[in-house]
């Protein structure tokens, strides 16, 4: 199989692959600058980047801060296409968008919630707003609802299916029997949603399909089905260019599959994880009772909460496994080795040439 570029607008992208927006310090400059130089999108994710202590008094300042600071390392390493993942759950999601656009960042990824004030946030007609939906409905409404009101569309869209990591966009009822969401399944309904805006536009909207894409006959079958790209992030967790602790990219390597358990977030959605002693603190209900500072999420509700999700998450970075969530995705245990990510990049070119 010839390997298709990924055209979004003028933004033109040699290997086809968006490296998924991983939160709380997974996804950092050195992960998405080594992406991008292969070729792809490499992605910072914006949550959680901030000093802890320093947080508690300025939180958004010092948000905004550490952001810049890895948008700048990160264009320091790279000339290829960077893009920032921003929830649009966070209380200074705003902020943070508009923050990445005055730093130069020409794409904005956004979920955990449909964006659907997504474009009265960006008034640079140049940035590319890609909205993440997990079904053919979510785009039409997301689509519908940006044509009516801001007279645009979407510049791409990603499709997460419910073999993603961290937060889903799917019930737990939905999540027990996943392949009836298969990306086989949701691709078609999300590209014909997609068309009439497309034919209204007069251009194209790639659907970029992520959640469970491991190797390159994976990628391979998504853009035969009509994909024009893929999202991948749990495979650039255990890379020499992915910044956390040893001990998290250890929790993946050790990892069987019933170690990967969906929970219940304080965000208001389900996640995936490594089933750690975090969790099976959480599970015999041991855990120091929450109290919040931050005031980060918008969804979140600190009264019925059992943890700091922000906390939980930066613990597991740090390589606290007692006190962190590790989020992966499903096939987090198919992880075997520490590698580079241009060693990853090249076994899937390999892989989809010779599909």
């Amino acid at each position: 199989m010839k390997i298709p570029a990924l055209d979004i607008g003028d933004i033109h992208v040699p290997f086809p692959l968006i490296q998924g927006g991983m939160g709380v310090r997974v996804s950092l400059a050195r992960l998405a600058a080594a992406v991008a130089n292969e070729g792809g999108i490499g992605t910072i994710a914006a949550v959680g980047l901030g000093d802890f202590e320093a947080s508690k008094t300025d939180f958004e300042a010092v948000s905004r801060n550490a952001l810049i600071h890895e948008i700048r390392r990160a264009k320091s390493m790279t000339d290829g296409p960077l893009a920032i993942n921003i929830l649009g759950v966070l209380s200074n999601a705003r902020d943070l968008i508009q923050t990445s656009v005055r730093e130069g960042i020409k794409i904005i990824v956004s979920g955990a919630s449909l964006p659907l004030r997504l474009p009265e946030m960006v008034d640079d007609a140049t940035v590319k707003l890609l909205p993440i939906i997990s079904s053919g409905r979510a785009a039409d409404l997301v689509l519908r609802t940006w044509d009516k009101r801001y007279a645009r569309t979407a510049d791409a869209v990603v499709l997460e299916g419910p073999l993603a990591g961290g937060h889903l966009g799917f019930s737990f009822e939905q999540l027990r029997e996943p392949e009836k969401y298969a990306l086989s399944i949701l691709l078609p309904e999300v590209l014909a949603a997609v068309k009439p805006f497309e034919e209204k536009y007069g251009r194209k909207i790639p659907v970029v399909a992520g959640g469970g894409v491991f190797t390159g006959a994976d990628v391979a079958r998504l853009l035969q089905a009509g994909a024009s790209g893929v999202q991948m992030a749990t495979r650039f967790v255990c890379t020499d260019e992915c910044e956390v602790a040893p001990e998290f990219k250890q929790a993946y390597l050790d990892s069987k599959e019933d170690d990967i358990v969906i929970i219940n977030s304080p965000v208001g959605l389900p996640g995936r994880a490594i089933r750690n002693q975090f969790l099976r603190n959480l599970e015999a209900d041991t855990l120091e009772r929450l109290k919040c500072p931050y005031r980060c999420l918008t969804t979140c509700n600190i009264a019925e909460a059992r943890y700091c999700i922000a906390l939980a998450l930066v613990s597991a970075y740090q390589g606290d496994m007692d006190k962190g969530l590790v989020f992966c995705g499903q096939n987090a245990f198919r992880v075997n080795e520490i590698v580079s990510v241009k060693k990853i990049i090249a076994e899937l070119r390999a892989e989809i040439e010779a599909y």
